[in-house]
């Protein structure tokens, strides 16, 4: 029996009305969230601090040369930069959306404000390699706690039915930060320099931070919504997180995420310039520009799976394996090409693939919305949102040790073969996370029957 979507069923953080029941009004009207011009600049005011992590967050894929020449490290101590960030951004998902769940998305939107600026000015000034190493992992914690609480401000905003194309639009203005990240960033950090670039982008901070601390209101007004967090019952820690993870919906949710997301985010985290620089040869204006497709690719997938979306939840699995598919294949089709030297067209069509992977991982956190009350959407999100990012974290390692094993010493750059043989690391993450799909996919549909 397959599982039955969530447009022919109500989402458990979305009551039904009672039959006869007069205008909704006291506790079950903050169940449905009205939507319009509040729900969307609530939104965009929350978004905002998204944008802003994104281009913390991708600062380091145009500036990895840069920095090993910095800091005088190669290929694994580079990759140790984004693995540890990532790793800090994964460890730290649970752990915020409980957060998330028990002080609101407002007061952790701006934590996560202050510890980006901290970070990212800290990692201006840094001159070697552990203070630098320090300053990105806690970048990566304030990064941790920006997207899981924009999904719940949008939760508490907006219709459930708007929930997937608006998830679908938090992302699509996420890559917004790397466009600047790519454009702006990359050519700052060559006619302005190292410390000037970064500290500019962490004083963008203060703005952000006012912005937030002024003007957002992370639900509508209603006795439930200003209830004080202490008023609400809670379940333990520990039992919400059992209770969330016992939840089919929720690991399916994780494992989605975790096969969708990493190639194209490993990709942009780091190893795209160096390999399309070093091993294509390219220049890099040119390794810029095709990572700025692979950033607009992004944005039209995201735009075209939200609208998708928003129309029938019978898509999401089709979505899923057509992107799992696609970009194996594609990998494949370059990696075996003669020589390592793939033609251009052939690099275009595999970043403009890539450029679905961050929107159909955004299909996890669908699976795991509908499966699981409203006071538990921010841990549910927030176990969902690791998964991803554990993947890039694999793949970013394994790739960089890879590409050292396979380079002789005291040689300055890594050679096409170096990484053609590192990237098909990729293809270990990709098999395992496929193979889980499948199987809770059939658990969740054993659940639904």
């Amino acid at each position: 029996m397959t599982v039955e979507p969530a447009s022919s069923v109500r989402p458990l953080s979305v009551p039904a009305p009672r039959a006869g029941a007069g205008p909704t009004t006291g506790p079950i009207a903050a169940h449905h969230p009205p939507g319009g011009r509040a729900a969307w600049f609530a939104w965009s005011i929350g978004v905002s601090v998204y944008v802003l992590a994104v281009i913390h967050r991708t600062s380091l894929g145009v500036a990895g040369l840069d920095a090993a020449d910095r800091f005088g490290i190669g290929a694994s101590a580079l990759s140790t930069f984004s693995i540890l960030q990532v790793l800090v951004y994964a460890a730290m998902q649970i752990p915020v959306g409980l957060l998330v769940d028990r002080f609101g998305p407002r007061r952790v939107l701006l934590l996560g404000v202050v510890l980006l600026s901290t970070g990212q000015l800290a990692f201006a000034f840094s001159d070697s390699f552990g203070p630098a190493l320090a300053s990105r992992a806690v970048l990566g914690c304030g990064d941790a706690m920006t997207f899981i609480s924009v999904l719940r401000i949008a939760a508490r905003w907006f219709p459930a039915a708007k929930n997937p194309m608006v998830a679908q639009l938090t992302g699509l203005a996420g890559m917004s930060g790397n466009l600047v990240t790519t454009v702006v960033l990359a050519q700052a950090l060559h006619s302005e320099g190292w410390t000037p670039t970064f500290t500019a982008i962490a004083l963008l901070g203060v703005a952000v931070f006012a912005l937030v601390a002024l003007f957002l209101r992370e639900a509508p007004d209603g006795p439930a919504a200003t209830a004080p967090p202490a008023a609400q019952p809670r379940l333990g820690v520990g039992r919400q997180i059992r209770e969330t993870w016992r939840e089919p919906g929720t690991r399916l949710g994780l494992w989605i995420h975790f096969t969708t997301q990493f190639p194209g985010n490993a990709f942009g985290l780091l190893w795209g310039l160096p390999y399309l620089v070093e091993a294509q040869g390219m220049t890099r204006a040119a390794a810029g520009g095709l990572l700025t497709l692979l950033v607009l690719s992004n944005m039209s997938f995201g735009f075209l799976f939200g609208r998708v979306l928003s129309r029938t939840s019978r898509a999401r699995m089709p979505i899923v394996f057509t992107v799992i598919g696609a970009t194996a294949l594609l990998w494949a089709v370059t990696l075996a090409w003669p020589g390592g030297r793939p033609p251009l067209w052939l690099l275009v069509t595999v970043v403009l693939v890539m450029g679905s992977n961050g929107p159909a991982s955004l299909v996890g956190l669908d699976y795991a919305r509908a499966r699981n009350p409203v006071e538990r959407l921010g841990t549910a999100s927030g176990i969902v949102n690791m998964g991803g990012f554990i993947g890039t974290m694999i793949t970013l390692f394994g790739i960089g040790v890879l590409l050292d094993t396979l380079t002789p010493d005291g040689t300055g750059t890594y050679s096409a073969s170096a990484f053609r043989w590192a990237f098909c690391w990729q293809y270990a993450p990709l098999a395992v996370g496929t193979l889980m799909i499948l199987r809770l996919r059939k658990k969740l549909a054993e659940a639904a029957s």
